[in-house]
């Protein structure tokens, strides 16, 4: 399959990029800045991309690649820090900007291969502290802005090119066009990476692996899982057991539409009800990690213990996507523990793991979903965290507050649905917090439910959602007339970062 390698040096962009590439119907890799020549020789790319990052490239210790890849004969486009390390490897100049350029700028972009119908004045996205001052021998400028003389070079001898700005994210102008001519004029790309393509290849890839033998797969009701179970159960129909774990955290009425959803297909659907186990085993916890970590090790005693009433499984399946490939190995800090970190117990004894959609982000696992024919609601469904519900009730959980908390998410998700505003992601959260309130002639001392939306293109940050007063009012309004414990109602106007998108 023709691949192009995203080589990471430290960017926040860097799985944008590698979603741009794939956009543009060429399939895309994203590897560490360690990558050997051997091994960018064993990938065959048609080309590679270097990333930005947060760096100065003279600085001690800044990542920096083998410059032997740059003399393999591939095409290589740097990106921001990746265009000022091709400069340093190749004996440019690279210093300190007088002024740095942050946000959407004006640049001037000369004709040329990697800048074909692109040519002239464009609104172009800076974040550079640093610029080339100097280009190295044999490469030439191609465009400017008033404080950045070279905000682009090339070296077509070489195949070697630098934009000091972002193509790939949408503040930039004809970005996407930058890269379409990258990929197809500069490195000779054909195109054709498709999910329908995705989709045929994996089927043959799964047969292959399990030939007649039986997998189990732990069915969470997300949208990962989910098509998983799909892909899997069209590719060894009647081989798949899946174990559809029900905690009691669940939105309102989603077991029963995921039980409908996989009615007709060829596998085994196992539900089972540990509810009480659960909130047996969450009564007095409030801390958000504990509950975290109560919930991960229930799941996982649930899932094993179920699993062994089903005879002989061979293979473990797991809605792994791209993301969770590249951020695994990371140095992040822990922000909050999910339940499915780690895996299973390796006692179990599978002969190995099958991950048909660990090359996919989420965009194209919904498009695979669609193909697949799961039903929109599903494959559309709201981001949900895998401790579900019991990191949106804040405090002690209780089924009394979850059915709460159910109910208000409800009309908040239908409300924000049939009014047509955007948000990415949005939901309920039960606070600890009760306050009065008056209702009819009666006092009240019931809970404050905070409501969160957000737009967002990647989820590593994110801004509130401006939603109109007019459809807040109404959901309010309906909240509070319609759910008994809840007399007041907030709007989170938080961005991430500083907070993140849940609460807890």
């Amino acid at each position: 399959m023709e691949t192009v390698l995203i080589i990471d040096f430290g960017g926040q962009y860097k799985e944008l990029i590698a979603r741009r590439v794939r956009e543009c119907g060429v399939y895309s890799l994203i590897k560490p800045d360690t990558l050997t020549p051997a091994a960018v020789r064993e990938l065959a790319p048609a080309g590679i991309i270097f990333t930005g990052g947060p760096n100065s490239v003279y600085a001690e210790n800044a990542p920096v690649c083998d410059p032997e890849i740059l003399n393999l004969g591939i095409p290589v486009l740097g990106i921001c820090y990746g265009m000022q390390l091709i400069t340093r490897l190749c004996g440019g100049k690279v210093g300190s900007c007088d002024k740095s350029e942050y946000g959407t700028l004006t640049a001037s972009l000369s004709a040329c291969a990697l800048f074909s119908s692109c040519e002239g004045e464009s609104q172009v996205l800076m974040s550079h502290g640093d610029r080339v001052t100097e280009v190295p021998e044999g490469f030439r400028p191609l465009a400017y802005t008033d404080l950045c003389p070279i905000a682009a070079f090339e070296n077509p001898e070489r195949r070697l090119y630098g934009v000091q700005f972002h193509p790939e994210v949408e503040n930039t102008q004809r970005g996407t066009q930058i890269l379409h001519n990258f990929l197809y004029d500069i490195c000779g790309c054909k195109g054709g990476y498709s999910m329908e393509n995705y989709l045929n290849e994996q089927i043959e890839a799964v047969r292959a692996q399990v030939g007649d033998k039986r997998v189990l797969l732990a069915l969470s009701g997300g949208v990962d899982s989910s098509v998983c179970a799909a892909l899997l159960s069209r590719a060894i129909p009647g081989q798949l057991t899946c174990i559809y774990v029900d905690h009691g955290l669940m939105r309102l009425n989603e077991t029963d539409e995921i039980r409908a959803a996989f009615a007709g297909r060829d596998l085994d659907f196992v539900c089972v009800d540990a509810s009480e186990t659960f909130l047996s085993a969450l009564k007095g916890v409030t801390d958000p990690e504990q509950k975290r970590k109560t919930i991960g090790r229930l799941f996982v005693e649930t899932f094993e213990k179920e699993s062994k009433k089903h005879g002989k499984l061979d293979f473990l399946a797991q809605g792994t996507i791209y993301p969770d490939v590249v951020e695994s190995g990371t140095n992040s800090a822990v922000i909050k523990s999910h339940h499915n970190v780690g895996g299973l117990p390796k006692e179990m004894g599978f002969e190995g793991v099958v991950e048909p959609l660990r090359g996919l982000f989420k965009d194209e696992v919904r498009k695979l979903g669609l193909l697949l024919e799961l039903p929109e609601s599903l494959v559309w469904r709201q981001p949900f965290p895998g401790p579900g519900l019991g990191i949106r009730v804040i405090g002690e959980i209780t089924k009394e507050k979850l059915d709460v908390l159910r109910a208000a998410d409800a009309i908040l998700r239908s409300e924000l649905i049939a009014s047509g505003e955007k948000a990415d992601q949005y939901f309920a959260v039960l606070t600890n917090t009760r306050s009065v309130g008056v209702m009819g002639d009666g006092r009240t001392y019931d809970y404050t439910l905070a409501l969160r939306a957000v737009r967002t293109n990647d989820f590593m940050t994110c801004e509130f959602a401006r939603l109109s007063w007019e459809l807040l009012s109404r959901i309010s309004s309906r909240i509070t007339n319609e759910v008994r414990g809840i007399n007041r109602v907030v709007y989170d106007v938080t961005s991430k970062p500083p907070a993140t998108i849940e609460w807890e």
